[in-house]
């Protein structure tokens, strides 16, 4: 800041924080430490609602009560809600000052969770950026002529290939890799069958891999690879930044359904005249199988599975939960059934529980309610025990289930939310 007092003053809804300037470069909440960055009253006004130039007097018309408690939160390091205010609402003036979500205690994270899951809301963080770094955008537009369209046209490319609802283009494009991924999925699926194997296998007596390309099914997973591949690279080629790209677990899937056709390939030229040995060995069935990863491509494309992805992620604590109480509970049911049924009577006892790992499959098997029927016990204090290992599951499964339903829900209109807004963005650029 080159103009002002040594002491700043913040005046938030009528409350006043004396602040020095030095502590206002280095202060936790990003729109208060811009104005340190600030040049001109111009680029002041930017930041806050007013500026008194002799007092060296700051004006932010804010709620002064929740900027309390965030100041509190700049001093203990604990951030809560504003009692009798709206969860929302203080969301709002978080995000204003630039914080996010997980500054908050975990309780708060809870009831913040919940609210917005209620009333379907979800507050951008880009759009905040957006509204409070107008320079950044006017930078943004101002480069050379060449390069700022060499720039819109790479940023367009991307858009076109990582957002399905950006355009019409994008649209036709993931419209078309639905439609090869359900392809390759129906002739990975077909290939199994026995009448599929029996007529290849008469066709041609010794089959190169390589020579399949000349029946349909081989000619068509050929088309879908070659597909895959290079869409692959052009998302390569136009990314922002390569590292992350390799890094994104999307990404990481398409490799992996990739890969396998070419290592195929690769080992059916290594191996010559021993193709046919090649094909029905365990490698080659292997790497051909791992062709069903193509079905999580279908996450690039739906709302539903990229809502899963990111509902798991965010609910890695209550799974990690879920499986220790399964775990817990197979312990203890598998230890117990293994006595009852087998081990109080060697002789006479149930063979199908002579061990507790196999007692913990009828254990996990009743939990869920699944019931194959293949093992159950036959002495009436080990029916006993069935019944509460299957009470047990019903509970114990249904504990965690509140938690990752509102994760679900939430992760699901913030998705919405940000193909709405993007779609938006894309018609007012359009018409502009």
């Amino acid at each position: 800041m080159k103009f002002g007092k040594s002491v700043c003053i913040l005046n938030v809804g009528g409350t006043k924080y004396a602040l020095p300037r030095d502590v206002i470069k280095d202060f936790p909440l990003r729109r208060v430490s811009r104005l340190h960055n600030c040049a001109s009253e111009k680029e002041v006004l930017e930041v806050c609602d007013d500026y008194d130039r002799e007092r060296n007097e700051f004006f932010f018309d804010r709620h002064s009560e929740a900027f309390g408690f965030i100041m509190l939160y700049v001093k203990y390091g604990k951030l809560r809600f504003v009692p009798q205010m709206c969860e929302l609402s203080f969301y709002n003036e978080m995000i204003y000052w630039g914080l996010e979500s997980s500054h908050l205690e975990f309780c708060c994270q809870r009831r913040l969770d919940d609210r917005m899951s209620d009333t379907y809301t979800y507050f951008s963080e880009e759009d905040t950026k957006t509204e409070e770094d107008p320079r950044g955008n006017d930078e943004l537009e101002q480069p050379a002529t060449g390069r700022r369209g060499s720039a819109k046209w790479l940023e367009r490319m991307r858009r076109t290939f990582e957002e399905p609802t950006s355009s019409i283009a994008a649209q036709i494009l993931a419209s078309v890799s639905v439609i090869f991924v359900i392809v390759s999925m129906v002739i990975l699926c077909a290939s199994t069958l026995p009448d599929w194997k029996t007529a290849e296998n008469n066709s041609v007596e010794e089959h190169r891999y390589t020579e399949s390309l000349e029946d349909p099914s081989g000619i068509i997973e050929a088309v879908c690879i070659g597909w895959f591949t290079a869409e692959c690279i052009v998302r390569f080629i136009v990314s922002r930044d390569k590292c992350e790209f390799v890094r994104r677990p999307l990404n990481i899937i398409d490799l992996l359904a990739i890969t396998p056709y070419y290592v195929s390939v690769l080992m059916t030229v290594l191996t010559g005249e021993n193709s046919q040995l090649q094909r029905a060995g365990v490698t080659l069935r292997v790497l051909r199988m791992m062709r069903i990863f193509w079905v999580i491509k279908l996450a690039r494309h739906f709302l539903g599975l990229q809502t899963l992805g990111l509902t798991l992620r965010r609910c890695y604590r209550e799974m990690v939960m879920l499986l220790v109480f399964i775990c817990v509970a197979m312990a203890i049911f598998g230890a117990l059934a293994q006595l009852l049924e087998h081990g109080l009577d060697l002789e006479m006892g149930n063979e199908d529980y002579a061990s507790i790992p196999a007692a913990c499959w009828w254990v996990i098997i009743s939990m869920t309610t699944v019931g194959y029927g293949d093992m159950y016990p036959i002495t009436m204090p080990g029916r006993v025990l069935g019944g509460l290992c299957v009470v047990s599951g019903i509970v114990l499964l249904a504990l965690p289930i509140t938690f990752i339903y509102h994760s679900f829900v939430q992760c699901y209109h913030e998705l919405k939310f940000r193909s709405a807004r993007c779609t938006r963005s894309l018609s007012a650029e359009f018409l502009n």
